[in-house]
């Protein structure tokens, strides 16, 4: 999964980028007029599940990912354990993190350590980049690919991207063809991590599951595509290259997901104005 004015990953105000990465999942498409509504953000509430449609669309570019696998795995280093700042062991639902890192590849955080938590900072801040609106852009994506993807699968990635991201897609999203959104419209993909794990962790490879919410669509008060959140896991085979983690290859399934919860939908000049008025972040956890 996406990031609408995702600030850092190539988003212009109001729109969206990085997922493809953008979220995957499951959402629903409330047209205008259907049971005598003209807002399709207006008075509805949430459905215990949502139709497939966008997301699950979306989705495809990341399973695109998982076909580049790369079977490297070293052996030996044993993954730290993490402590808080008292030394004890944390609870499995606190807060963990370090000072972040200062180096950046383009606008997107690089230098991680090599170390458990490292690789899940990494992988964090690879699923809010791949979810962001940047990746709808060819002008956009190849940076994100390139810098957060092992060189050795770069130009294989990025060739399969471009043809994921067609024009016809990009029309089955509402977008223009060249990612940007219609006029009057504006166009959010962020992908927000919830929570990280290491699987897996040996040496130079490691394997970080990424829980995530997202969020996807397009805000105006003529949107067929409204914006919708989504809940998804994407697991990431990391490598050590260059003294940094990159990813390897990437797939993604749904959920986990909670129960929604009875908040009423805001309206489309109210998304909207949400998204142009909170930038999304450019560094997670």
């Amino acid at each position: 999964m996406s990031l609408g004015d995702e600030r850092g990953y190539g988003g212009e105000p109001g729109g969206r980028t990085n997922e493809g990465f953008g979220g995957a999942g499951q959402t629903r498409t409330r047209l205008p007029g259907v049971g005598g509504d003209t807002d399709v953000y207006g008075g509805a509430r949430r459905p215990v599940r949502s139709s497939r449609s966008l997301i699950t669309v979306v989705g495809v570019v990341v399973l695109l990912i998982a076909a580049i696998a790369f079977a490297n795995q070293g052996g030996g280093d044993e993954t730290p354990s993490r402590t808080d700042a008292k030394g004890t062991g944390t609870a499995p639902t606190a807060a963990t993190g370090v000072r972040p890192v200062t180096g950046k590849d383009g606008e997107i955080p690089s230098g991680f350590a090599k170390n458990e938590q490292g690789a899940q900072s990494a992988a964090a801040n690879y699923a809010v980049a791949l979810g962001s609106d940047g990746m709808f852009k060819a002008s956009t994506r190849r940076g994100i690919v390139q810098g957060i993807h092992d060189a050795a699968v770069v130009e294989r990635l990025v060739s399969d991207l471009d043809k994921a991201y067609s024009a016809g897609f990009l029309a089955n999203v509402g977008l223009n063809g060249d990612g940007t959104a219609p006029t009057g419209l504006t166009f959010v993909s962020r992908t927000v991590p919830v929570g990280t794990k290491v699987t897996e962790q040996n040496g130079d490879t490691a394997t970080v599951e990424v829980w995530c919410t997202g969020l996807v669509g397009l805000a105006g008060p003529n949107s067929t595509k409204p914006v919708t959140e989504t809940w998804f896991t994407i697991t990431e085979k990391l490598k050590w290259v260059g003294n940094d983690w990159k990813i390897e290859s990437s797939s993604q399934k749904e959920g986990p997901t909670p129960v929604n919860g009875d908040n009423r939908a805001s309206s489309a000049d109210e998304i909207a104005g949400a998204v142009e008025g909170y930038g999304g972040f450019t560094y997670a956890r």
